[in-house]
C-alpha cells in the first residue's frame, strides 16, 4: 500500500508536465505537419540546407557562450565577497542582486533605456556636464547591449550557487596549505578552483541555458538585425504563420537545451551534498582595512553595474518630463482617457498579477517538492532521465505552448486558471531547483534513528524532514511567487485582454506614443519591482547561509 501511495504522489508532476506541458506540444506539431508530408519535409530541408539556419544557430549558440564567460567573469568576485565575508544590510544586497534574475524583459529594457537610452540620466547628465550637442552613450540595438543585459540578469545565478558552495568550503585546507608554504594564488589555483569548478560549471551551463533561449532581451533591445532561435520561433509563428519551420526550430531547440540540462542536472547532483561533510562556514567581518576596501569596492561597483538601472527606473518615474518630481504618472493608472467599455485600468493589473501568482504559487509548490523527493530516491533509475525533463520548460518557446494551448485545450483555453498553469510550468523547475538541494543535504541518519524508536514513514517526514526542510519550502514558494509575477511570453499569449498582469500592461504602455504612456510604463515598472523586491528579501529572510538556490 505504501508503494502504491509513493508512486501516486511521484505520478502527479510527470502528469502535470504530460497534460500542460507535452501534449501542447503535440498539438502544435500535429497541426504543424498536418499537410502534406512532402511540402513540410521540403520545408524543413530547405531550411537546414539554408545558410541563414546555420547563422541563425552560431549567433544564438556563441551570443549565449560569451554571455556566459563574462557572467562568471562577473559573477566569480562578488561570490566569493558574500561566501568570504559577513557584513551588515548583507540579506539586502543579497535580496537587490536577485531582482534583476525574476524581472520580465520589458522592464529590464525600460530600466536601461531610464539609465543608458538616447533621454536616459546617464546621458542627460553627460550631456549637461560636458556641453554634448548629442547624448555620448548610444548602445541601442547593439550587441554589446545584449551581452551587457545578459550578465545584469545572470549574475544572480553565479553569486548564489557558487557563493553558496564556496561559504560551505572548509577553511581548514587553505590554513593547512599555506602553513606548508603555498601562496595564496597557489592556494585558489590548487585547492580552491578544483573544488569550485563543478559549481562553477552548473551555474555556467544554466546561464548558457538561459541565455540560448534568450526571447525578450534579443526581440526589444536587439532590433531587427539579431535573433536567436527563440525569436525566429516567434516571428515564423507569428508573422509569417510557418507553423512547420517554427515547429522544426523548436524542435531543434529543444535537443540542444535538453542536452544541456542533462549536463546541468549531473553536475549539480555533484554539488548538492550532506552539509555535515562539509566544512564549516567561511564568512567572517573584515578584519583590516584592506578588507574594508576591497568589501566597498566591490559593493559600490555592484551598486553601479546592477542596482543603478533599477535605481534609474524608479527616478525616471517620478521626474519624467519638465514639471520636476511627479506623482502623475502613478495617478494616470486609474485613469480610462479613451473612455473605452473594454478598458482594464492599469491598476487592476496589480491585484490580477498577485492572485495569478498566489495561484501559481499553490500549483508549483506541492508539485515541486513531490518531484524533488522523487529526485532525491536513492538508488532511482528514473531520477537520470526525470531530472532534466523538469527542467525542459525553461528551454521551451513560449510562443509554440502558447499556439499548443490554443490548439489543445479546448474551452479551458479561455479560463482564468490557464494563466497560473503556464506560470506553475516554468515556477515549477525552480521550485525543484531551490528544494532539491536542502533535502539532498538532510542527514539520512536522522531517519534511520527515528525509524529506530519505532516512529512510522509518516511521523518520521512530520517530525524530522518537515522542520528542517521548511525554510527551503519557504523560500520555494517566495521563487514561485516572484517568477510568476514577472513572466511575460507565455502571460502575452494565453492572458485574457480583460485580466491583463503588471508586464502586460507595461508592454502595452510602451507600445502606445505619448509621454503619459511612458510615464506609465516607468511606474508600473517601478510598482512590479518593488513587489518582487519584498518576495526577495521574504527569500533572504528564510535562507539558510550557504545553500545553493538553484
Amino acid at each position: 500500500m505504501r508503494r502504491v501511495l509513493t508512486a501516486a504522489l511521484f505520478a502527479l508532476p510527470i502528469l502535470f508536465l504530460a497534460i500542460f506541458y507535452a501534449w501542447p506540444l503535440l498539438a502544435i506539431l500535429r497541426v504543424s505537419f498536418a499537410g502534406a508530408p512532402g511540402e513540410a519535409i521540403g520545408q524543413v530541408g530547405a531550411a537546414v540546407g539554408s545558410p541563414a539556419f546555420w547563422q541563425l544557430l552560431w549567433f544564438t549558440t556563441w551570443q549565449a557562450l560569451v554571455s556566459t564567460l563574462l557572467t562568471i567573469a562577473a559573477g566569480l568576485p562578488l561570490a566569493y565577497i558574500f561566501a568570504r565575508y559577513d557584513f551588515r544590510g548583507k540579506s539586502l544586497v543579497h535580496a537587490l542582486l536577485t531582482i534583476p534574475f525574476v524581472m520580465p524583459t520589458v522592464v529590464v529594457a525600460t530600466a536601461f533605456m531610464a539609465l543608458i537610452g538616447r533621454t536616459g540620466l546617464l546621458n542627460t547628465w553627460l550631456q549637461d556636464a560636458f556641453g554634448l550637442a548629442a547624448p555620448p552613450i548610444r548602445l541601442e540595438q547593439t550587441i554589446w547591449l545584449i551581452l551587457i543585459v545578459h550578465v545584469f540578469y545572470n549574475v544572480a545565478v553565479i553569486i548564489r550557487t557558487v557563493g553558496g558552495f564556496w561559504t560551505n568550503l572548509s577553511p581548514h585546507l587553505g590554513a593547512s596549505a599555506a602553513v606548508l608554504g603555498a601562496s595564496p594564488w597557489r592556494v585558489l589555483r590548487t585547492i580552491t578552483l578544483p573544488l569550485l569548478l563543478p559549481s562553477i560549471l552548473a551555474a555556467g551551463l544554466l546561464v548558457f541555458l538561459f541565455c540560448f533561449t534568450s526571447f525578450g532581451v534579443i526581440l526589444i533591445l536587439g532590433g531587427a538585425r539579431f535573433a536567436t532561435i527563440e525569436v525566429e520561433i516567434y516571428r515564423q509563428a507569428v508573422s509569417y504563420f510557418n507553423l512547420p519551420l517554427a515547429a522544426f526550430l523548436c524542435l531543434v531547440q529543444l535537443a540542444i537545451t535538453f542536452s544541456v540540462m542533462v549536463a546541468y542536472t549531473r553536475m549539480q547532483a555533484r554539488v548538492s551534498r550532506p552539509l555535515a561533510q562539509r566544512g564549516g562556514g567561511l564568512a567572517r567581518r573584515p578584519a583590516n582595512r584592506r578588507e574594508w576596501a576591497v568589501l566597498a569596492i566591490a559593493l559600490a561597483v555592484t551598486a553601479a553595474g546592477l542596482l543603478a538601472p533599477l535605481g534609474a527606473l524608479a527616478v525616471r518615474s517620478f521626474t519624467l518630463g519638465d514639471q520636476g518630481p511627479t506623482l502623475l504618472y502613478y495617478q494616470a493608472l486609474t485613469t480610462n482617457p479613451r473612455q473605452s467599455a473594454f478598458f482594464a485600468p492599469p491598476v487592476t493589473a496589480i491585484a490580477n498579477s498577485l492572485l495569478y501568482a498566489t495561484a501559481t504559487l499553490l500549483i508549483s509548490l506541492p508539485l515541486g517538492i513531490i518531484g524533488a523527493y522523487m529526485l532525491a530516491q536513492e538508488r532511482s533509475r528514473w531520477a537520470a532521465v526525470f531530472d532534466p525533463l523538469l527542467l525542459l520548460p525553461l528551454g521551451t518557446s513560449a510562443v509554440t505552448l502558447g499556439f499548443g494551448y490554443i490548439v489543445a485545450m479546448g474551452p479551458l483555453r479561455t479560463s482564468l486558471w490557464l494563466v497560473p498553469i503556464a506560470h506553475s510550468l516554468i515556477a515549477l523547475p525552480f521550485v525543484v531547483r531551490t528544494f532539491l538541494p536542502a533535502l539532498r543535504a538532510l542527514d539520512r541518519r536522522l531517519r534511520e534513528a527515528s525509524a529506530t524508536l519505532g516512529a512510522g514513514p509518516l511521523r518520521s517526514w512530520w517530525t524530522i524532514d518537515v522542520p528542517l526542510l521548511l525554510r527551503a519550502a519557504l523560500i520555494s514558494a517566495a521563487f514561485a511567487f516572484a517568477i510568476s509575477l514577472g513572466e511575460f511570453g507565455a502571460t502575452l499569449l494565453v492572458a485574457r485582454p480583460d485580466r491583463p498582469t503588471m508586464p502586460m500592461v507595461i508592454y502595452q504602455a510602451l507600445g502606445r506614443p505619448g509621454l503619459i504612456n511612458y510615464g506609465q510604463a516607468l511606474a508600473m515598472s517601478t510598482i512590479l519591482m518593488a513587489v518582487t523586491a519584498v518576495a526577495l528579501i521574504a527569500i533572504e529572510r528564510f535562507r539558510v547561509p550557504g545553500s545553493e538556490e538553484f
